[in-house]
């Protein structure tokens, strides 16, 4: 899988970008920035590959920033396609013959980020065309860093555009600790500035934008858990169903973590009135092979119990380890409940996996409450 996501941009992705831009701009150097962009392009992992793209870029448009970002517009694909829940569609097609769209422009909003500075509010409009055709969330976190007063009233008129891919911006963009991207460290120590956006786009129409809210309120969570109980008190009583959904998921490392004014929040108690185990369905699991995962949950309580059953895989020594949603469920008094589950010990683009031992942990309600041990081989 991670050797498959570096192949996201490749050398027809080049060649692709080329050709486009050579049609909206017949002086554009094709074979310069061909000359760029292609050698050793296939030894580099994918954020290089996406910066040399911009390097080739930045070697090739013009220097007038206007006419340089009047190209990168002109040489888009017309914008992804929503599904009728908001969510886009063909994010992954890079190659079509109407522009540029897809991985490509994770480049392109490369190189306008190098140049935001000389004019934010050029930037800013090239962005706005950008999201529209695959994602500026990392495009944009340069100038949200350096002028995020040049972008605040901005993103304000963004969580209410017309397009759910740039109202997903405005809070994708200005996540603190969106993976991948610029760390915001003004937002990690201090995220009133992006709390008006945040209740501006939670009830959205669009699945696509109130994915990224909750997972901006989970950003926030990490540093300041008592901001996100307090929001999910206030906004919970009054929810309906898409909303107790978004705060669900905005709360999920503080009830993986068993912080207990979130679990109070949600109406559940730390741990459990009863006993757990957990059993694996073997002590060897190869890369690419799946581990069977039995969960028995016995109630000694007096009243049911809702609980938040969850588990963590963590490599021998700690590295890497990371906790995982299992179920939600109600246990009735004396009631015993059995899960099961298939966990896949593959690669992915986010993940490395360690050969050696591993433990599973189980949680509920944030509480650790039994281990098994498996030992993983390449």
């Amino acid at each position: 899988m991670a050797d498959a996501f570096k192949l996201l941009i490749n050398a027809d992705t080049a060649t692709h970008a080329a050709r486009h831009l050579k049609r909206v701009w017949s002086g554009f150097d094709d074979t310069a920035f061909l000359a760029v962009a292609l050698p050793g392009l296939d030894g580099l992992e994918f954020k290089a590959r996406a910066l040399r793209l911009a390097d080739a870029l930045q070697a090739t448009l013009p220097d007038d920033l206007d006419r340089a970002f009047g190209l990168i517009e002109s040489a888009l694909a017309a914008p992804l396609p929503l599904d009728d829940k908001g969510e886009p569609v063909g994010i992954g097609a890079s190659l079509s013959p109407q522009g540029l769209a897809g991985w490509v422009v994770w480049s392109l909003g490369e190189f306008v980020s190098r140049r935001s500075l000389e004019d934010p509010a050029r930037a800013l409009a090239c962005l706005h065309a950008l999201t529209q055709r695959f994602t500026a969330e990392f495009a944009i976190r340069r100038l949200l860093h350096e002028r995020p007063q040049a972008c605040w009233p901005t993103l304000q008129r963004w969580a209410q555009d017309p397009s759910a891919h740039v109202r997903r911006l405005a809070s994708e963009g200005s996540r603190p600790r969106l993976p991948w991207g610029l760390r915001l460290q003004a937002l990690v120590q201090d995220p009133s500035p992006t709390e008006p956006l945040l209740r501006a786009l939670q009830d959205d129409s669009s699945a696509y934008v109130r994915r990224s809210v909750a997972n901006h309120l989970n950003d926030i969570a990490k540093d300041h858990p008592e901001r996100v109980t307090a929001w999910v008190r206030e906004h919970l009583p009054s929810a309906d169903a898409r909303r107790q959904a978004l705060l669900r998921h905005a709360s999920r490392t503080l009830i993986k973590q068993g912080h207990v004014p979130t679990l109070q929040a949600w109406g559940l108690s730390p741990g459990l009135q009863g006993q757990a185990t957990l059993a694996l369905s073997t002590d060897a699991v190869r890369v690419g092979e799946s581990v069977g995962l039995r969960v028995n949950l016995h109630s000694h309580g007096p009243q049911a119990q809702a609980l938040e059953v969850d588990y963590a895989v963590v490599p021998d020594g700690g590295r890497g380890g990371k906790t995982f949603k299992g179920w939600r469920l109600s246990l009735a008094p004396a009631e015993v409940a059995v899960r099961e589950k298939q966990h896949p010990m593959r690669e992915v683009s986010t993940r490395r996996l360690y050969p050696g031992p591993h433990r599973v942990d189980l949680l509920v309600n944030g509480a650790v409450l039994a281990s098994a041990t498996f030992t993983l081989t390449p």
